[in-house]
């Protein structure tokens, strides 16, 4: 079954390291061993990382003479911060309904009004 390119996505940002690759590529292009460098794994395990972000469509990787940086794709970011928009604004519109509802209710935590002493037959008070 094949898995939908948001999954992909959500999936490969999913584990710590990868999502550090992702914010140090968002600055400039870096080569495997240049992503290597803060971490104690070996070089084929940052390759591993950096084919995951591959097929998960985040980034790409070229040739610039004998470097072959890697190269984060923002437009896919588009896709994800268009899904989360949409889910943003849902749950916006459900607080706005409860603030709506909850502005209507008695406020249990208010004091009680101060009794109005009662008047005289003229209607004048004490």
């Amino acid at each position: 079954m094949a898995v939908d390119p948001l999954s992909r996505v959500f999936s490969a940002l999913a584990d710590p390291t990868r999502r550090d690759m992702v914010a140090r590529l968002s600055v400039a292009d870096a080569s495997v061993s240049e992503l290597a460098e803060p971490y104690d794994v070996s070089i084929q395990a940052v390759s591993k990382h950096v084919r995951v972000l591959q097929e998960a469509g985040l980034v790409t990787r070229s040739r610039d003479a004998q470097r072959r940086p890697v190269h984060l794709e923002a437009e896919v970011f588009d896709l994800m911060t268009a899904w989360i928009e949409r889910y943003r604004r849902r749950a916006e519109e459900r607080y706005r309904r409860l603030d709506d509802v909850l502005r209507t209710m008695p406020d249990d935590d208010a004091p009680p009004a101060a009794p109005t002493p009662p008047s005289d037959e003229t209607g004048a008070r004490p």
